[in-house]
């Protein structure tokens, strides 16, 4: 099983959530740690390759973006409320920033 590493503030941002959602995240991200894909998750590919966003429809709208394609570990760059249609750049950029902090 691989291991979660949060970067940033990303534990403390999941940790923000509603219990519903947080219970969601905690799940999906289970999945992935055993070898599964999310139930509803997108590639991000703007952040970098490799880079997945978890969607969860849970009290609101709720995003994971993380890069698992490493052997050892499961990255989780960012974790937020998704508050209109579009992704905002500074959720993208911050993303990004995080992805290229874990050294990819």
């Amino acid at each position: 099983m691989k291991s979660l590493k949060f970067v940033g503030s990303s534990l403390d941002d999941l940790r923000d959530f509603p219990e519903e959602a947080r219970r969601a995240a905690g799940f999906e991200l289970r999945a992935i740690q055993d070898g599964f894909e999310p139930r509803d998750w997108k590639p991000v590919q703007t952040v970098g390759p490799g880079v997945k966003e978890i969607r969860i429809h849970i009290l609101g709208e709720w995003r994971i973006i993380y890069v698992a394609k490493l052997h050892d570990s499961i990255y989780v760059l960012h974790v937020f409320q998704k508050k209109s249609r579009k992704t905002s750049q500074r959720d993208i950029d911050l993303a990004r920033n995080r992805y290229k902090q874990i050294g990819v």
